[in-house]
């Protein structure tokens, strides 16, 4: 059943602790999140007070979903008009798949805010240095192919720390073991939820996806300045602005927070907050997934670690597993964008476990879904044309004519008969460029 009114109460910071404390509450209903980062006097610089609100107002997301009421109360908190309108946006297009599964309408979401704010300068241009001398990077990192490309590629210009977020005591090993491969020092921050968001069955909360890129990123910009980074590189491409379907005429995607429209817009807030914030851009804004796959494929250091799959990311540890799984449509996805560019022996080391999806005729109806035949994944994949691309680009390959690539051929011919099927040309372009990017001058 859906709420009545979301507030936001308050944050704190500890210096000494490294701990920022977010109150919100749903109806009378008191949620309280603790995100930790390294300790020190850099918390009480006025820019890590403005990069912890910022975190505090992202952060609501989680709890406002649980009822998803149709008023949001920010109380006192002063926002700027454009403050207002990013978060708004921020709820209703970041919680775009979770209306579409709950059958919620958001469109008439109500910001309250009472406290009024008048944005402030920023403390150095786009392409100025803020702190230090020199490229000082911080990375989100995430164990993928994306990832792993924007660390080797960024590495080259800057002194890059990795930047990981975990619940507290645990870890990935899918994030761990391509980390230590990379051999970067890493930031890690935690953020411990309400204990009553894993007890959602029991109080009849409502589930679905959240835009928690979008949070990551504010705390990473949270972590920057608290290191004194120039920015905080992300690894999102060019696909990850393509709406996953439309309904009601209305784009709802997946990767919202990934995408073009939300790195322009949260730009615009870090750049009119108090106090000198890092820049904020994705190394891989305007590249494809086809391109991220070649140039992972010459990473070959990489590829006994590296692991994409959903079912290495799962929360329950006793449900986690620490292989490919071969079966979910993120394995689907990372064997079909690294075909084209990895032998079928190659990919086989990496499915070694399960076996190369592409050789299993059993998930033809999962790859049609990538490739526009039937329903798109909710899944951080690619678009359909570079897909269709790479099916074609793969069946081409010498080694791809065996009794275990008969899917693959299958697939192929089908993507070929269709009117509008990739052309060489298509596939070439997809290898260079496309579309904007907010690279500043100094990394590029």
């Amino acid at each position: 059943m859906r709420g009545a009114v979301f507030r936001y109460e308050s944050f704190t910071t500890d210096a000494g602790q490294g701990l920022l404390t977010c109150r919100y509450s749903l109806d009378g209903r008191e949620f309280t999140e603790l995100v930790t980062l390294p300790p020190g006097p850099g918390w009480d610089a006025p820019a890590a007070q403005a990069a912890a609100r910022l975190v505090f107002l992202l952060a609501g997301v989680s709890y406002y979903k649980t009822a998803a009421p149709s008023v949001i109360d920010l109380g006192d908190i002063p926002l700027t008009a454009r403050e207002q309108a990013f978060l708004r946006d921020f709820y209703v297009n970041g919680l775009a798949e979770f209306a579409y599964r709950n059958g919620i309408i958001l469109d008439h979401l109500e910001l309250r805010a009472r406290g009024s704010m008048a944005p402030s300068t920023r403390s150095s241009g786009i392409d100025g240095t803020i702190g230090t001398v020199g490229n000082r990077a911080l990375v989100p990192f995430g164990g993928g192919i994306d990832s792993i490309v924007t660390v080797e590629q960024v590495r080259r210009l800057a002194d890059v720390r990795l930047f990981v977020v975990s619940r507290p005591g645990d870890s990935y090993e899918a994030i761990e073991q391509p980390a230590a491969v990379a051999g970067l020092p890493i930031t890690r921050a935690t953020r411990e939820f309400d204990p009553q968001l894993l007890r959602s069955a029991e109080y009849g909360f409502l589930n679905g996806h959240v835009p928690v890129t979008g949070i990551i990123s504010a705390i990473a910009v949270l972590a920057a300045v608290l290191d004194d980074r120039d920015a905080v590189v992300m690894s999102n491409e060019w696909s990850a602005s393509i709406p996953t379907l439309e309904f009601d005429g209305k784009p709802v995607n997946h990767q919202y927070s990934k995408s073009e429209s939300f790195e322009r817009a949260f730009r615009d807030v870090l750049a009119y907050i108090p106090g000198p914030q890092p820049e904020y851009f994705s190394w891989l804004r305007d590249r494809t997934e086809l391109w991220v796959g070649r140039e992972f494929a010459d990473l070959e250091k990489y590829h006994s670690t590296f692991r994409s799959c959903n079912k290495a990311f799962y929360s329950d540890k006793n449900r986690r597993l620490d292989h490919w799984c071969g079966q979910c449509d993120k394995c689907c996805f990372i064997d079909l964008i690294l075909a084209p560019f990895l032998s079928r022996d190659a990919l086989e080391r990496i499915f070694a476990v399960t076996g190369e999806p592409l050789g299993d005729p059993g998930l033809r109806e999962k790859f049609r879904g990538l490739l526009g035949a039937g329903a798109k994944p909710f899944e951080c994949v690619g678009e359909v044309t570079e897909c269709r691309a790479a099916v074609l680009l793969a069946a081409n390959r010498p080694d791809r004519a065996g009794p275990r690539d008969v899917l693959l051929q299958d697939l192929a011919k089908e993507v070929a008969s269709w009117p509008d099927a990739p052309v060489d040309a298509d596939a070439e372009r997809m290898l260079h460029p496309v579309g904007a990017s907010f690279v500043p001058a100094r990394y590029k």
